[in-house]
């Protein structure tokens, strides 16, 4: 079994709980295609400026258990970010719930004990470009067990 970061918005992460779905651009056929039913798949939302007062911290979403193969459907249900144009994240993957964490958990207090983050003050180097990663097994029951800590 494989632990992924899936590496979101928060309109797409949104999406992914509702419709129990994850999707990605063809150029990442490499990477989804890896996945297999029964791996698990963490939602990561990056940093999102609301207002000049509000920012809503990196966090992670959820957790999913994968119950399909890759599949490619190009019917529009996600948001491509304005750099992306017209994307519509065709190669696909079936979901099933394991957690929602309401609220999110946030980030940037996890990276510390992280071993997939290898630079901690550049950490987003580890993330950014990409739309999913393998992350180590350790890493996986780290962030589900600081998501059953009690938070403020």
């Amino acid at each position: 079994m494989t632990r992924w970061l899936a590496i979101s918005n928060r309109e797409n992460s949104e999406i992914t709980i509702k419709k129990h779905i994850w999707g990605v651009p063809k150029r990442y056929v490499n990477t989804i295609s890896k996945t297999k039913p029964g791996d698990t798949l963490l939602v990561y939302v990056g940093q999102q400026v609301i207002d000049k007062d509000t920012t809503l911290p990196p966090a992670i979403t959820g957790c999913f258990e994968i119950t399909s193969a890759v599949y490619e459907d190009k019917k529009p249900i996600f948001t491509a970010p304005p750099k992306l144009g017209a994307e519509v994240f065709p190669l696909r993957i079936r979901l099933k719930k394991m957690q929602v964490f309401d609220p999110p958990m946030e980030f940037k207090p996890l990276i510390p004990d992280l071993k997939f983050i290898t630079n901690k003050t550049q950490w987003s180097g580890h993330i950014r470009g990409q739309a999913m990663r393998k992350i180590p097994e350790e890493d996986y029951a780290y962030i589900m067990k600081a998501a059953q800590t009690p938070r403020d």
